[in-house]
């Protein structure tokens, strides 16, 4: 069945509270991809961000954000007043998060919500607890750590709790068990808050579609927990750093920074890490894109202590061998293979093996020297997802005007692009109308949002994951527009 979505990551929706939140907007949101015939509904990772606050650098694979919990439905429940957040400073600039004030301003609010959700809690508090205490302890742990460090990185700790000594943990368990209790209360509400936007999108028939990065962040609970899973020196420090190679858009390639996994220890243990972690975001999302699927064949290896990528060597990863296991463990899953990038025949061959569905994206498509591209619609296969540009890339009428001219021109040649329709629906006619089982369109190209609103620039800090959509964007004008194309190209059963 072919079908459609659209990418907007939940931070980016509309609301007073300085970030986009899993409440009234969500849902409305929700409604707005019914209304426009989308299956799916892509996000960005929902963990909690650390330092520069990209979602694919968080505190745990496995918990979710605090700043997405929505402050309306908790004072709803009777866990806050309105009067304790809604006169808070949240930011003047309505389309774009203030991350340094809403650090600064929520984290106080949520504690008053959690206290009172601790002086009576629900019948299902001790069920959660229980059946998420394989990474639940660890995590409430690190970040209460981290709170009485200051905020500093597990490296910097005292010995004893960096290297887990287990009298210092079960010293640190009893002197800092109130923030431990905070920071499993704050999951508690996040996850109840998620299993019900989960349950309504659902309703709509809107599935989510999630995303997991490949590597997780060295300063997270992940690392501090289970060090021997990663390639660490016996001072805990990294041996080699994850990244790119360089290539003809950056000279000195991309230095991630991310600890890289020891594939050895993980296959002694039977990828138990791993079987748990998919278990445990497909249970999230109806669907799962794995960032950097290249890296399983394999991966990118950089000195660490190196300022840039370029004395990096490819290392082979574990290959099929991972995806046997978790099959074997968890059944077949329903996984999208982000497989951008360098590719060699290895990289499709594991594709192949795996039979997940490969990515196109439409931006990559067009070289005016003529050489032929695999992104071109006319050469995708049925069994791969289609994208005119991901949170990675450019809006697409930013694209047009930043790209080559000549590569424009064939752009426009090609899909046929007039200013009557409107050059950003063109481009996301070119994925609709294509031969893939699945295309998603930013929610910025569906707003016909320029560079302004641009989600990410890779190897650039400072204006990144910023970007929200103003109040009353989503209208019904938008889409019943788009709920026409889908329905012209196939992607949705009928048109009401």
């Amino acid at each position: 069945m072919r079908t459609s979505g659209v990418l907007m990551h939940l931070t980016s929706l509309p609301g007073p509270y300085g970030v986009g939140t899993m409440g009234k907007a969500a849902r409305e949101f929700a409604d707005f991809l019914a209304q426009g015939g989308q299956t799916y509904w892509q996000i960005l990772p929902i963990g909690p961000t650390s330092y520069g606050d990209s979602p694919y650098q968080c505190f745990s694979t496995f918990a979710g954000n605090p700043y997405l919990i929505d402050l309306d439905i908790l004072a709803e429940e009777g866990l806050l007043e309105k009067r304790e957040y809604a006169f808070l400073d949240w930011g003047s600039d309505p389309v774009r998060v203030d991350y340094g004030l809403l650090h600064e301003n929520r984290f106080p609010v949520l504690r008053k919500a959690v206290a009172r959700l601790l002086e009576a809690p629900p019948a299902d508090y001790t069920v959660f607890l229980a059946e998420n205490g394989t990474w639940l302890r660890d995590y409430a742990l690190f970040m209460a750590l981290k709170d009485a460090n200051g905020g500093k990185p597990w490296w910097e700790w005292a010995e004893p709790l960096r290297c887990r000594e287990q009298t210092a943990l079960a010293r640190a368990r009893k002197d800092q068990s109130a923030g431990v209790a905070f920071h499993q209360g704050l999951q508690y509400l996040f996850f109840r808050q998620w299993r019900a936007l989960k349950a309504y999108a659902n309703g709509k028939g809107v599935h989510f579609i999630g995303d997991l990065p490949i590597y997780v962040a060295l300063d997270s609970a992940d690392v501090w927990s289970k060090p021997h899973l990663f390639q660490l020196d016996g001072e805990l420090r990294p041996v080699e750093v994850a990244g790119c190679p360089p290539d003809a858009f950056t000279a000195d390639g991309q230095l991630w920074g991310n600890p890289l996994f020891d594939w050895d220890a993980m296959e002694r243990d039977g990828y138990g890490w791993w079987i748990e972690r998919i278990r445990r975001q497909r249970g999230f999302y109806d669907l799962l894109r794995i960032d950097h699927f290249r890296g399983f064949e394999s991966y990118y290896a950089i000195p660490f202590g190196d300022e840039n990528a370029r004395r990096g060597v490819w290392k082979p990863g574990p290959g099929m061998k991972l995806f046997r296991a978790v099959e074997h463990a968890l059944g077949r899953q329903a996984i999208i293979a982000e497989d951008l990038g360098f590719l060699t025949d290895g990289v499709r061959q594991l594709l192949r093996d795996s039979g997940f569905p490969g990515m196109k994206v439409l931006e990559f498509a067009f070289d005016s020297r003529g050489e032929e591209s695999d992104y071109l619609p006319h050469n995708y296969d049925k069994h791969c997802v289609a994208y005119v540009g991901t949170h990675d890339n450019d809006t697409a009428l930013g694209w047009l005007e930043t790209v080559d001219p000549a590569d424009r021109a064939m752009a426009v040649d090609y899909l046929k692009l007039t200013e009557e329709e409107g050059l950003n629906w063109g481009l996301m006619r070119g994925v609709w109308a294509s031969p893939a089982e699945l295309a998603v369109v930013q929610i910025q190209d569906i707003l016909g949002l320029g560079s302004e609103a641009r989600m990410n620039e890779p190897s650039t800090l400072g204006l990144n994951w910023q970007w929200r959509a103003l109040p009353g964007a989503f209208t019904s004008e938008i889409a019943k527009r788009v709920r026409h194309e889908v329905v012209l190209y196939r992607r949705c059963r009928r048109e009401d």
